[in-house]
């Protein structure tokens, strides 16, 4: 699978006479009968797997140099050589200037996660004197449990503890074995238990695993080590334990974003002209971009003057686009020369070619009189600087995987006012044309979608107390995790719309017909990107499930309770993944609490595009007035229409007839009303749903 830069870094520590090596040739010197009770390497590729970067501090002492690449720490058990094997060269012991550096780390925003064993004192690694800095401490014991263990009464069955278990750290875990475990028996206030040994153990409800806030930084405590062993990984939950708490441990790393790159082009002078000459000429506009009658003509040319010297002057630092904003000034000055009337920047637009430079980090400029899609619709002038990301996990994805040679993703750099909306589209059809526009790009804002997501998801769940798991928690915090996201998001859905059985026009675009046949069609490629994504993960492709957890809660938190209900397909879509997910078990609204079923979810996502594609796949039988139809009654069986519809199966009572479009007029304005969750979510998440106003920008007479 391609290679992504790991979200976060753990450092292993093997260099303190650890009794277990993410080394696999390590651990057959250690145990040559059988390295896998000394090996923690299949821990280290499940980490990698959900896109850590694993690695061994092998050598020397834990420093704060040692430290400062990683976001966590892992502390495998290590011992005296007298009581255990272990990786050859180290003293188990923690000098105090080690202990020093550790504490440091952590209080400055590093995970640390301690893994003790039973009889703790006697192995001298002073994990206790660490601890004890951090208000921790192991007991010195063995626990046994002869009602509730697994195979032996040493190997004892956690009780999880759901009190505890905030921030998704036991998400995906139903059960846990320690085998021959002590207990945490000091916890620092504030501390969480996240599972205990049973009551009729020798330590009833003695603490297994805990968790604490440490200054900036996250600390965990586990009573056995064997858990994440080679032997025992893939037993009961410990994969997705082990997950969930390295993904707790470095919130810091996805809390806070790397500084954004600087952009030249965006502090020329030159693009602070065009960028305040353009918002002033857009008020002299009408809707359809000619220039309004009171308008002060003389000014307006003296715009345009402006517009197209400062577009000349940013040429130099945008040479692969020189043919095209040659073009533009022309349009730019025709459109003038012709009296300001509909502006046609065809020459212009057909010389806009992003596809052919996907090259990571490269900046376009431009410059169309155009509509924004899910904000102002008038075809008035914008000036953009984009940037196009372009890693090589994405080249290669598109190259080896899903060929699209249309789709570009775009971050905004900077912008004219009438991109302070909700748009996140630059597409061919948006732009002022005479004719048919050509249709050689798609390109997407992910910046401005995984920025829109993190912001309506964390206040969903919030507002539905639905726990989300770590590493959804981490994707929401992380503004570059989830641009990725949907970059892969966004290449998959795109081309899903010219895969499958497909209806004649795959887009739509140039088909009327009922909303909700939009509405299947884009919930369609999102079902299929998910089952694509569920696919990748399959294969260990960790950012996959980044990807389910962005298709899921955009569709289920912001689709159904944004803009109007107008014919909202999107919102539509929305409503009947959480109307089947919820029929179907996969979700409950239980307590004024939302939970979701993580074991099956994908089940149930995988139900309902089965019967989408099953939909699509025996259409091509049918009239198309049948069609439509069909499609109303499958939604209906999960949402139902609104009282009056005369597009209800039981009321629906059209002729077949050639041309069947007259019919559309008999669609309600609000076909599918929103249920009484969504109507009550929808009026709690009103000061969500807009865009957060940006900072004042320079003008040019600062500059």
């Amino acid at each position: 699978m391609p290679q992504l830069a790991p979200i976060a870094r753990v450092l292993v520590d093997e260099a303190h006479g650890q009794a277990w090596t993410t080394r696999r040739e390590v651990a057959a010197q250690i145990q040559p009968s059988h390295p896998a009770d000394s090996s923690l390497a299949d821990a280290a590729d499940a980490l990698r797997r959900r896109g850590f970067g694993v690695h061994a501090h092998v050598a020397g002492p834990l420093t704060d140099a040692a430290l400062r690449d990683a976001d966590v720490l892992i502390l495998p058990h290590a011992s005296d050589p007298r009581w255990e094997r272990v990786v050859p060269g180290g003293q188990p012991a923690l000098a105090d200037a080690e202990i020093d550096a550790v504490e440091r780390f952590v209080t400055a925003g590093g995970g640390l996660i301690v893994l003790g064993e039973c009889e703790q004192d006697k192995y001298a690694n002073r994990f206790n004197d660490l601890l004890a800095r951090l208000r921790f401490h192991l007991a010195s014991e063995t626990v046994s449990d002869y009602e509730r263990h697994h195979a032996a009464p040493h190997w004892i069955l956690a009780d999880l503890d759901a009190a505890g278990a905030r921030d998704g750290v036991l998400s995906r875990v139903r059960a846990a074995c320690f085998y021959r475990a002590t207990v945490i028996d000091r916890l620092p206030a504030g501390a969480r238990v996240l599972a205990r040994a049973g009551l009729a153990s020798s330590a009833p409800g003695g603490a297994l695993v805990a968790i604490a806030e440490h200054g900036e930084g996250r600390v965990a405590v586990l009573g056995d080590s064997d858990l994440f062993g080679d032997d025992c990984l893939r037993d009961f939950d410990h994969e997705a334990l082990l997950g969930d708490l390295v993904h707790w441990a470095a919130r810091f790393r996805f809390a806070h974003a790397p500084a954004p790159r600087a952009s030249a082009a965006a502090q020329d002078p030159a693009w602070i002209a065009l960028r305040e000459v353009t918002d002033e000429l857009r008020l002299l506009q009408r809707k359809d971009g000619t220039l309004a009658e009171d308008a002060d003509r003389d000014r307006a040319v003296a715009l345009v003057g402006a517009m197209a010297a400062a577009i000349e002057a940013l040429t130099g630092r945008f040479r692969h686009q020189a043919t095209h904003l040659q073009a533009t000034v022309r349009d730019l000055r025709a459109w003038a020369d012709d009296g300001f009337g509909v502006p046609d920047f065809t020459a212009s637009l057909e010389r806009f070619r992003p596809d052919l430079h996907r090259v990571d980090g490269i900046e376009h400029l431009v410059v169309f009189p155009m509509y924004k899609q899910n904000g102002p619709r008038d075809k008035t002038f914008e000036a953009l600087i984009v940037r196009v990301p372009w890693p090589d996990w994405l080249a290669e994805l598109e190259r080896e995987r899903y060929d699209n040679a249309k789709f570009v993703p775009v971050t905004l750099v900077d912008h004219t006012a009438g991109y302070d909306s909700e748009c996140a589209v630059l597409f061919p059809e948006t732009v002022s044309v005479a004719g048919r526009p050509v249709n050689h790009f798609g390109a997407i804002f992910c910046d401005r979608e995984a920025e829109r997501f993190r912001r309506v998801t964390r206040a969903a769940a919030g507002l539905l107390s639905l726990e989300l798991p770590a590493d959804a928690a981490a994707l929401v915090s992380d503004e570059r995790l989830s641009e990725q996201a949907y970059e892969l998001w966004d290449l998959v859905h795109d081309r899903a719309h010219s895969h499958g059985d497909l209806p004649f026009d795959p887009f739509m675009i140039r088909q009327r017909m009922p909303y909700w046949m939009y509405s299947l069609e884009e919930l369609r490629c999102d079902l299929t990107a998910f089952a694509e994504a569920v696919s990748l993960e399959r294969e260990g492709f960790g950012l996959a499930r980044h990807v389910q957890y962005a298709i899921l809660f955009d569709r289920l938190f912001r689709c159904p309770v944004t803009g109007t209900r107008v014919r909202n397909y999107d919102g539509l879509g929305g409503q009947l993944l959480f109307a089947y997910l919820h029929r179907s078990g996969h979700l409950h609204w239980t307590d004024n609490r939302l939970s979701i079923e993580w074991a099956t979810l994908a089940d149930g996502v995988a139900g309902l595009r089965d019967e989408v594609v099953e939909l699509y796949k025996s259409g091509i039988d049918r009239s198309k007035l049948a069609q439509w139809g069909t499609a109303h009654d499958l939604i209906s069986a999960y949402v139902r229409p609104a009282a009056g519809s005369a597009w209800a199966r039981a009321v629906r009572d059209f002729a077949e007839v050639e041309d069947p479009r007259p019919y559309i007029d008999r669609v309600l304005d609000d076909e599918f009303p929103l249920s009484m969750f969504y109507a009550q979510l929808k009026a709690k998440l009103v000061p969500v749903l807009a865009r957060p106003a940006r900072a004042a920008q320079p003008l040019a007479a600062a500059a």
